[in-house]
């Protein structure tokens, strides 16, 4: 990819990860609390990930749903191929 994905491609992609049990939650709130410290327009959803419980799976994924924007199909699909591989 020659670009970083969009928030949107990212919480897709965790979301998958998150229900097929190849992505921890802590991964994903580590994303988030990157974002909050290097992104300059903070959303609600950056922080309520970035607070949520690692043992929280089903809630990170509610609050991944939360991510506005549209989910650019190419960049998901290398995403889960990089992360089969």
């Amino acid at each position: 990819m020659s670009t970083a994905p969009n928030h949107r491609t990212m919480a897709e992609f965790y979301i998958k990860g998150l229900t097929g049990g190849f992505i921890d939650p802590d991964e994903v709130i580590k994303w988030a609390d990157d974002l909050l410290c290097n992104d300059p327009d903070t959303k609600d959803w950056m922080i309520d990930i970035s607070t949520a419980g690692a043992d929280d799976r089903m809630g990170v994924v509610h609050h991944l749903h939360a991510v506005k924007g549209d989910v650019d199909e190419a960049a998901l699909a290398a995403l889960l191929a990089a992360r089969e591989g």
